[in-house]
Formats: C-alpha cells, structure tokens, sequence
C-alpha cells in the first residue's frame, strides 16, 4: 500500500467531491447483505497516530477510542501488518500483540498481515529483511517459519488467536527478492508461502491463510500468479485483492473485480476477500458507493465464497503521512464513507 501514499496526490488531485452523487436521502440505516460478511478495518497506523497526539471522535464529536470507535462504526474485524525489524518499532510483534488486544477485547476478529520485510512490501517493494539479507532460500525457508511462528505464538500467549493470516503482502510479483521473485523464481515463492502456511497451521488448523496481490481488477495477473503458484504446489485457503480506484471511475473497477472474483472461485475453488480497498478522503458519498455496490457483488458471489472487505487505514486523517484514501475527515470523525459498514 506504500505506493499510494506516495502517490496519492498525483492519482488523485482530479477526485473534487461528490459532484457525480447526491446524498441518498432514504438510506437504510442497516442492510441485511453485510450481516454474514467481515466488515474490517487495518488501522495499523493507530498507535503511531496516538503516539503523535492525534485523538478519535464519533460523527457527534465524543472523543472515543479508536478500536471502539471501529466497534461502533458496526466494524467486526481489524487487520495489523507485521514487519520484522521496523525502525521505529511500529509493526513489531509488540506493537502488533498490544493492537491486537485491543481488538480482541472488544470481540472482534484478526487478521494478520506479514509482510516479510523491514518496512512496506507492496507490488514494487518486497525487500528482505536486512537480518535475513545474506540467507539462501531454505535459510529464507526457516526465516519465515520462525518470524511466522514467533508472532502467532506470542498472540497466542494472550490468548489471541487469529482468524485470517496473510502470508505477503501485496506479492504481485512474490516476496523477498531477489530469492523469492515470482517472474524469475515462482517455485521459491511457492516454498515461502508454504514454509508460512506451516507455522500458521502449526498454532492452530482453523486459521485460513491468504495469498493477497493487489489491482482485483486485473485478472490477468491473477491467473499468472494462481496458475503458477498451483503448479508449484503452493498451500493457501484463501485468494486477497487490493481495490483502489478513483472516485469517478469505480463502477467499471468494480465490475472487472466481480469478472475476476468468479474466475478465481471457479479456477481454484477458493474463497475471495478484499483484504483492501480505499478512494479520497474528499469524496465520502462516492466512496459509500463503491463500497456497498462492493458488498452486493460479494454476497453474489457464488457458494457464499465472498467473505467481505477491509478498510484500509479508514482513521487516517488530515494526510497522516501523506496518505490521502482514509474515510474520516479533518476533525477525525468517521465520514458518510463508513456508513456503508452500518
């Protein structure tokens, strides 16, 4: 997701508002499709935002608590990235249990997110651990069982199990290159997903393990990566995109994603989670859309194998880091955005 923070201002200086909409005047306060569906947020970000000073409040202004607020937003699962040796120690298993916790307090579902790196792993970055730089691929093997394992136990001592684990982020093009490169070495990505599924299945067999690339609309580079990681006999439960279009144009974004969905379903007899999706900040109604027209094509889906959509950092306000796609506005109150979870 690292890319669209960097770039949000350029992809999206042309999204102005919600001229393309007007406000729903008999909305349904509740709808029955997300009844069954996971409703998520990554708030990732959300003790560094704390951390800065930066406070939460519900659409009347009372200051709450960031998860609770989640909770009350009729959210029911959070997803926390994973980075093995961040410098800020931001993402580290600590920080990682301690978010978790929260959560889990609360009742709500985890997923969690390993990127297998230092810092963002997304399409065009995926760099190995500085720890694990000089490893060879069964070294990369063991690196990813172990950090795998050490994180999950360590929730599991608190008594924290997740319901989804990520193994990679974004791997477009596989992870921790240049070893796991998916276009030169599609067998070694094939072995570092399974030594993660491993660990994972280790801690407890209910846990589902996702796959997760990015652009849901590009089914092209699904079958590419599906194909291939089938072929090299790679382990995973379940198939993850990233949707981020722009706020004029998500209805065609939106319908490729559908076309793919049922592909996949019907190649490999997976389920599909959108493990992000996100649009401007400035274009909340838009935004309320994209999600609920998500949401019906989920539902859809067939063999209820559509499993629902995460958020991507929604609490992100006033360009926290530059990042422009959050769903709250300048006062860190949730927008109309987040009314389509409701």
């Amino acid at each position: 997701m690292k890319k669209l923070i960097i770039a949000t201002g350029m992809l999206f200086m042309a999204a102005t508002g919600c001229k393309k909409y007007e406000m729903p005047g008999n909305t349904p306060t509740t709808n029955p499709i997300l009844e069954n569906m996971i409703r998520g947020a990554d708030v990732s970000w959300i003790t560094e935002m704390e951390a800065a000073g930066l406070k939460f409040y519900d659409t009347t202004g009372k200051a709450t608590d960031g998860f609770q607020l989640m909770k009350d937003i009729n959210m029911n699962a959070i997803r926390l990235r994973v980075w093995v040796n961040p410098a800020k120690g931001y993402n580290n298993t600590a920080d990682v249990v301690a978010k978790a916790a929260r959560a889990h307090k609360l009742g709500m579902q985890l997923l969690i997110d390993f990127h297998y790196s230092d810092t963002w792993a997304d399409p065009g970055h995926q760099t190995t651990p500085a720890a694990w730089a000089n490893q060879d691929i069964a070294g990369l093997q063991t690196s990813v069982y172990d950090h795998t394992k050490s994180v999950l136990t360590a929730l599991k001592d608190k008594g924290i199990i997740p319901v989804w684990v990520q193994v990679g982020n974004e791997t477009n093009n596989g992870m921790l290159w240049p070893l796991g490169k998916a276009s030169d070495h599609m067998d070694n990505f094939a072995l570092l997903i399974n030594a993660g599924y491993k660990a994972v299945k280790e801690i407890d067999a209910n846990i589902k393990v996702i796959v997760h690339i990015s652009n849901g609309f590009d089914n092209g580079l699904f079958r590419w990566m599906f194909d291939g990681l089938t072929e090299n006999k790679a382990n995973f439960d379940i198939i993850g995109m990233s949707l981020y279009p722009s706020t004029n144009e998500w209805q065609t974004p939106n319908q490729q994603c559908e076309v793919n969905m049922k592909d996949m379903i019907s190649r490999y007899n997976k389920e599909i989670m959108l493990c992000e999706v996100g649009m401007p900040a400035s274009s909340p109604v838009a935004t309320n859309y994209f999600i609920r027209d998500l949401y019906t094509r989920l539902h859809n889906l067939p063999d209820g194998k559509g499993l629902g959509i995460f958020y991507w950092e929604p609490q992100a306000y006033n360009r926290w880091e530059n990042y422009g796609l959050g769903a709250f506005d300048a006062t860190g109150r949730p927008t109309f955005a987040m009314d389509a979870f409701r």
